[in-house]
């Protein structure tokens, strides 16, 4: 395994550390078979043009296309399980020594591998199940999925008549407040912030690392590319996540 040093300072960083905060994105997923959203030629949205929220909430035939694609498109998330990476940081979790998951994913995998649900912040929500926009009531993808199938449609909020919608936050959504808040109060809360597959390029997002440096946590990046905040960071590794933090915390 390559960066070997680098890997051991990393131990010693976590080892040291009280309150480590993992803060992730697409790239811990990739490795469990779920492609990304923006790498030239294989991220999904170089494919297809994601479906605008106010262009969702403004017509039913574009609601019906949001969901045509959800249920005929490519199903690897749905399939797709935790990688050592994911069974890394579920025991980073059941040690104590992180507090919690802050992350742009949506694939529910943290939570598959173990990490109690309470502590999973998810910034751009949860593909694994819809909700109501109006009153938040959950629906089970099983379900819509025979009901979209059947009617060509997903009908209104049995409750209160509201738009279901799967619960990711689509593109022009507002950023989930309970979501932001959470992820505020534990970058004020780390004295470590493990960041690991994502560019730092989305911001809201991208700023609870960099907030994490400025008011004087340690900042420890594991990505395959460079990042914006490589330079600004305590420890910077290039390399596969999965393999990478199994070594660090000794997952097989």
């Amino acid at each position: 395994m390559e960066n070997i040093e680098l890997l051991d300072d990393m131990r010693r960083m976590l080892d040291a550390a009280e309150r480590v905060v993992v803060f992730t994105g697409a790239g811990i997923s990739t490795e469990s078979g779920i492609p990304d959203f923006r790498s030239p030629g294989t991220g999904i949205w170089n494919k297809v043009k994601p479906i605008e929220f106010q262009d969702f909430m403004a017509s039913q035939a574009v609601r019906q296309e949001s969901w045509r694609r959800r249920f005929s498109g490519d199903r690897k998330m749905e399939s797709a399980k935790p990688n050592n990476g994911h069974k890394a940081v579920a025991k980073l979790v059941e040690q104590g020594k992180a507090i919690g998951v802050v992350t742009q994913n949506v694939d529910n995998l943290f939570q598959d591998a173990g990490v109690p649900d309470e502590q999973v912040v998810e910034l751009h929500g949860n593909a694994s199940y819809a909700k109501c926009l109006q009153c938040a009531l959950r629906y089970e993808l099983a379900d819509i999925e025979q009901q979209f199938k059947r009617l060509g449609n997903v009908a209104p909020c049995s409750r209160c008549g509201g738009i279901i919608k799967s619960a990711t936050i689509s593109f022009g959504q507002a950023m989930p407040e309970d979501a932001m808040r959470r992820a505020q109060e534990l970058t004020e809360q780390c004295d470590l912030m493990l960041t690991m597959g994502s560019t730092l390029l989305v911001y809201p997002a991208a700023a609870f690392p960099e907030h994490c440096k400025r008011r004087g946590g340690a900042l420890v990046i594991l990505n395959r590319e460079p990042t914006p905040l490589d330079s600004i960071a305590d420890l910077v590794v290039h390399g596969e996540i999965g393999a990478a933090l199994s070594y660090v915390v000794g997952v097989n």
